[in-house]
């Protein structure tokens, strides 16, 4: 597809931080007003940032009289939150005073200037000593500062439907030691329960970070070959045998048409619809994703389905072979961030703050099926009887990756998602989508690349 003229492009800047001044994101810098931005469920059922943030700003404007908190609500794909996120964070007049900032983005962000180092603030809260190292960590720059607030981390496992297994004569505690196993059941569910999907893998550019992560990096990393990044050479990694296994195995999936269709799987609304019909409505046999999935199934989520933790089984994701540690999962999560522009940053960290008491960031775990990264919270009964399920997944940090959280990963990602959308569609072989991986990866990471 060609690109756009340099003309066009900044024309569509100006129409797009136009409209986000008009939707909130730009309203003055009054002192006693803190604006919050936040990404937006595109389900227009599921609300459970919305009904969260309501009650803190009701609790904060209590607790502060005559200061207020202005909702800024972006509603969009993961995908283009980023976007419309980063165009806000470049002005003064559009910047919030505080965003909603995913840990695999904020090293970009913060290159680009367009955060606070928080460490001033973070010095003289107590709180701060509760949260997890490795949570720290992913909100951490290359300069050794802090950038955000850390809400919550999450791991990634197999999700599927015990009614489906049972007429395809699985086990209801089914567990696959490997990939051969995996794809053997999704053939298994093909032929003996026609007219659902076997085996949803997130795959192709729409689906944005959920391709790259929930579908591509949960099978690299569970290859035992080189990862996406090498630490001790501080390079990216190209030519790696586990890469192209892992395109393999996307390339199977929808060649044998065990996933989606491919029109349905290209969907850039392919997780809502996910949870929201798939999961619910029987249509979908096994599920590679995220922990947090309840949140939409809770009460007040919209789409309530009080069934769910007796009708979907958990699985761990194994490796490629079943070697050891025999499962692998990705962690993420995501952190509140104050803008390097923010007219108010004082009141924002301090919105923080009732964020993050130990009552209602526990409160925020349970609702956002998070994983905690409070020591209290993750330590407190209460939270690890809250809800079905968050044993099994916090269970899988021991097992889990990170990203690597480097300025060049947000291009890297997209790079391997039009990988995986070429295998996808057929468009391209394995071993031609791979060679273009590589050649993008020298390009993206100015040549920082060590070959396998």
């Amino acid at each position: 597809m060609p690109r756009p003229s340099a003309p066009l492009l900044l024309t569509a800047a100006v129409l797009a931080a136009s409209t986000l001044t008009a939707c909130g994101g730009g309203s003055g810098n009054d002192p006693d007003v803190v604006k919050v931005s936040f990404k937006q469920s595109t389900d227009n059922k599921v609300r459970v940032m919305d009904t969260y943030l309501a009650a803190m700003k009701k609790e904060f404007e209590k607790a502060h009289p005559g200061k207020k908190v202005k909702l800024v609500p972006i509603k969009a794909p993961d995908s283009e939150y980023y976007t419309k996120l980063q165009q806000m964070l470049r002005s003064p007049r559009t910047a919030p005073d505080l965003v909603y900032e995913d840990t695999f983005l904020i090293n970009s962000d913060i290159t680009s200037g367009y955060l606070k180092p928080l460490d001033p603030y973070l010095d003289k809260w107590q709180d701060w000593g509760r949260f997890v190292d490795a949570a720290k960590d992913a909100a951490k720059g290359e300069d050794g500062k802090t950038y955000g607030v850390p809400d919550g981390t999450d791991t990634r496992g197999l999700w599927f439907n015990k009614d489906i297994f049972k007429k395809a004569g699985l086990p209801a505690d089914w567990q696959p030691k490997d990939w051969d196993d995996l794809l053997e059941t999704a053939r298994t569910i093909k032929k003996k329960v026609p007219g659902v999907i076997p085996l949803n893998v997130y795959t192709g550019k729409p689906a944005g970070e959920m391709s790259a992560m929930q579908g591509f990096e949960m099978l690299l990393y569970g290859t035992g070959e080189d990862p996406l990044y090498d630490p001790g050479e501080k390079k990216w990694v190209a030519g790696s045998k586990g890469f192209k296994d892992s395109l393999k195995f996307v390339e199977t999936v929808y060649k044998e048409k065990l996933g989606p269709d491919v029109s349905d799987a290209l969907d850039p609304n392919i997780g809502t619809r996910t949870r929201g019909e798939l999961l619910p409505e029987g249509k979908l046999a096994i599920n590679l994703d995220g922990s947090w999935l309840p949140q939409d199934w809770i009460e007040g989520s919209g789409h309530e389905w009080p069934e769910w933790s007796k009708k979907l089984g958990l699985a761990h994701m194994p490796t490629q072979n079943g070697g050891a540690p025999g499962k692998v999962s990705m962690s993420g999560g995501w952190t509140w961030a104050i803008p390097a522009k923010a007219g108010n940053p004082d009141l924002a960290f301090e919105f923080i703050k009732t964020m993050q008491t130990k009552k209602n960031a526990q409160k925020w775990y349970v609702a956002n099926s998070g994983i905690a990264v409070r020591k209290d919270v993750a330590e407190d009964p209460e939270y690890v009887k809250a809800q079905p399920g968050i044993k099994f997944f916090t269970d899988l940090v021991a097992h889990t990756h990170y990203r690597p959280a480097y300025p060049a990963y947000p291009k890297v990602s997209t790079a391997i998602q039009e990988a995986m959308e070429g295998v996808t569609t057929g468009d391209t072989s394995v071993a031609e989508a791979a060679k273009t991986y590589d050649e993008e990866l020298d390009s993206l990471t100015n040549g920082e690349v060590v070959k396998k």
